[in-house]
């Protein structure tokens, strides 16, 4: 912010008493702001910097933000840390710019928290690592946004496929990607590439339970989760395609203020579902303290589309249910079931009647029945001395039901028939549901011309079994957590979750070829998943989980491992994926420094630091070495947190843009395949 008001000053120094002192005359400034006076915008435009940051380009035309150059100048506004504009409280105001304004009475309302208005890098590579890390305000530190979000290079290129590890000698932009590192750098540096191409993101973040990996900043633990959520569902949107989806699963704990979020993000129109996913069994669930709480059984998934009038609608699946549910509700009288009845003729043999058009002016053609038999199931048990259950199996794909299904074409149906007849069929394409785009086949009966639902339609045999199909709602039921350790033939000590879940979530929003993104990978299920089912994949994860992890879950697919949904889907291996990492500068002395044992170790680290690193320039080195013996004095930990506080946090990583300077010593490896990767 300091250099931001420095080059302000600079700028308007000459103008009549904007600058006083060497200070800038904020009133003044700010009244011409809200003005819009040409000599201020005149000003402001030929600077790059605030050029930048202050105005947007519309349809050619340079549209000037006075809001938020009047927050930037008025920087009051701010709190004495000068990290956001949002007091230490959590909850819903009538709009995101005011700080104080909780709710009351308005409808047009957000939610707001310490640190809303900041960017949190959010680098935690283990699940024991605690992070203190800095808030880059959006308004006062923009030039340091910018930086942190520019693209990054990557490094470390390898090839997986069925022959084992590979060297990476092109990409051609439709490959699989397992990406190492920061995920909201990565995800940022995915703009470059993948804006608007991604159909699905699924992601199963840390829930910030207290117990969970989200280890950040313990005095604003709930304010940084917000804005460590927002930060990343910001960019994602992005990513998304037109008619793309996201998946958010979650448990209880930060559930209300995670779907408020991101209705402002996504906007609440367009929000689809939420679904109750039952993972654990309450008999077995874990958690104590049942006298005060219930036991938790159950996640979400919060369900959003990037725009719902691109979004047409989600494929058709069906939850299974046991044959003796249905026979039940065919006995059910009372019921739909009622009127259940076997037809015993051939349906193929049908007259052209005529054809009439639908509301769109698409085609219909009727075809007229003639001596159709029925049976009823008590007529066929006493005939073919069978059980009423050995009858359904028989002749499920004959059984039929009348409804009275009011529809459009059932109404142009009877006005063209005449109610001439008992028994029509009628071929037509559908332009929606479950049948887009297919001829489909419906028959109708009756002076009234009701729908004959076929059981066949709804039901189907597994493994000799008669099964009912219902539509998918928002109860999942069927996918314990226990049990999973084997699953993708790899360990993983936190949050695995089970493939049959995502396999559901890419049969209900993808088809084959659809690009999937899961930018919080854990122990890799997701890119498994897609992996067998033919959908192409980004996965991105930052923690470090050993030598079972995410990439050797794929490789074990690649090489046809058989849990999870590998039987179901008859998975016989092959295929491939892109392994590679970001290419770190100060993080890489990061991680030294907290891997050190010794107080030796971190002095070598130093002296390492002095020579190659990006050092704070706040920071004076040389005062800093003649006080050397009593920084040896400190603890480990005071000394490895101290090192780490002197480093430039905005050199953790090498941007794309910098390959080529040769204080990085970039491999000409490692440049041609980055210019290839964005590229492509």
């Amino acid at each position: 912010m300091q250099n931001l008001q420095t080059d302000l000053i600079e700028l308007l120094k000459n103008e009549d008493n904007l600058v006083v002192d060497n200070q800038l005359n904020k009133n003044k400034i700010i009244e011409a702001a809200l003005k819009v006076e040409p000599f201020l915008i005149s000003l402001l435009i030929k600077s790059n910097t605030f050029k930048k940051h202050f105005f947007t380009e519309v349809e050619n035309v340079l549209v000037f933000d006075k809001i938020k150059f009047q927050r930037f100048v008025n920087n009051k506004s701010f709190l004495p840390d000068s990290y956001t504009a949002f007091k230490n409280k959590i909850g819903l105001a009538v709009n995101d710019d005011t700080k104080d304004n909780f709710i009351k009475t308005k409808n047009d309302v957000v939610l707001v928290w310490p640190h809303k208005d900041c960017v949190l890098e959010g680098g935690q590579t283990k699940e024991n690592q605690k992070r203190n890390e800095i808030f880059w305000n959006e308004t006062l530190a923009p030039d340091s946004v910018d930086r942190l979000l520019d693209a990054k290079a990557f490094t470390n290129f390898k090839k997986y496929n069925k022959d084992g590890e590979h060297k990476v000698t092109e990409i051609n932009g439709d490959e699989n990607l397992i990406l190492k590192g920061n995920n909201l750098l990565v995800l940022s540096s995915l703009l470059k590439t993948h804006r608007g191409k991604i159909k699905l993101i699924y992601i199963d973040p840390p829930y910030n339970t207290g117990s969970d990996s989200f280890q950040y900043n313990d005095n604003f633990n709930h304010a940084t989760w917000l804005t460590f959520m927002k930060n990343r569902l910001v960019v994602a949107k992005e990513l998304l395609k037109e008619d793309g989806l996201i998946f958010v699963q979650c448990d209880d704990n930060e559930q209300a203020y995670l779907k408020v979020l991101m209705d402002e993000i996504f906007e609440r129109e367009n929000f689809l579902n939420q679904v109750s996913a039952k993972m654990k069994q309450t008999s077995g669930a874990s958690g104590g303290g049942e006298d005060k709480r219930l036991k938790k059984n159950i996640e979400y998934l919060i369900i959003y589309s990037k725009n719902r009038f691109s979004f047409d609608s989600f494929n058709p699946i069906y939850d299974e249910t046991n044959l003796q549910s249905v026979i039940k509700e065919m006995r059910d009288e009372g019921k739909s079931w009622k009127y259940t009845r076997v037809i015993m003729s051939d349906l193929n043999e049908r007259e052209y009647f005529k054809e009439i058009k639908d509301g769109s002016g698409d085609p219909i053609k009727i075809y007229k029945h003639s001596n159709i038999v029925y049976k009823t199931i008590k007529e066929l048990m006493k005939s073919d001395d069978l059980t009423e259950e050995e009858c359904y199996y028989k002749y499920y794909d004959k059984i039929f039901r009348d409804t009275n299904a009011q529809s459009s074409i059932r109404t142009r149906v009877m006005e063209a028939t005449n109610n001439e007849g008992d028994f029509f069929s009628i071929d037509y394409v559908p332009v929606s549901g479950r049948n887009k785009n297919k001829l489909t086949t419906l028959y109708y009966k009756g002076n009234n011309c009701d729908l004959i639902a076929w059981l066949s339609d709804i039901s189907v045999k597994r493994n000799k079994k008669l099964v009912k199909l219902e539509k998918l709602g928002t109860f999942w039921d069927g996918f314990p957590l226990n049990n999973l350790t084997k699953e993708g033939s790899v360990k993983f000590p936190n949050g695995k979750k089970p493939e049959a879940l995502i396999k559901k979530i890419l049969e209900l929003t993808t088809s084959e070829g659809d690009l999937v993104l899961d930018f919080h990978l854990g122990s890799g299920t997701s890119a498994a998943v897609a992996h067998k089912m033919n959908r192409k994949y980004i996965g991105i994860e930052q923690m470090n989980y050993g030598e079972e992890d995410f990439v050797q879950r794929i490789v074990n697919v690649i090489n046809s491992e058989q849990s999870g949904i590998s039987r179901e889907v008859n998975w016989q291996g092959g295929g491939s994926f892109i392994y590679s990492e970001l290419m770190e500068y100060n993080q890489y002395f990061i991680d030294q420094i907290q891997g050190v044992k010794t107080k030796d170790d971190i002095l070598t680290i130093w002296h390492e630091i002095q020579e190659k690193a990006f050092i704070s320039y706040q920071f004076d080195k040389d005062v800093f070495n003649k006080s050397l013996e009593a920084f040896k004095t400190a603890s480990l930990e005071t000394m490895q947190h101290y090192l780490i506080e002197v480093l430039d946090k905005n050199q953790l990583y090498v941007n794309f843009s910098e390959i080529e300077d040769e204080v990085f010593n970039v491999s000409e490896e490692d440049k041609e395949l980055n210019y290839s990767f964005y590229k492509k």
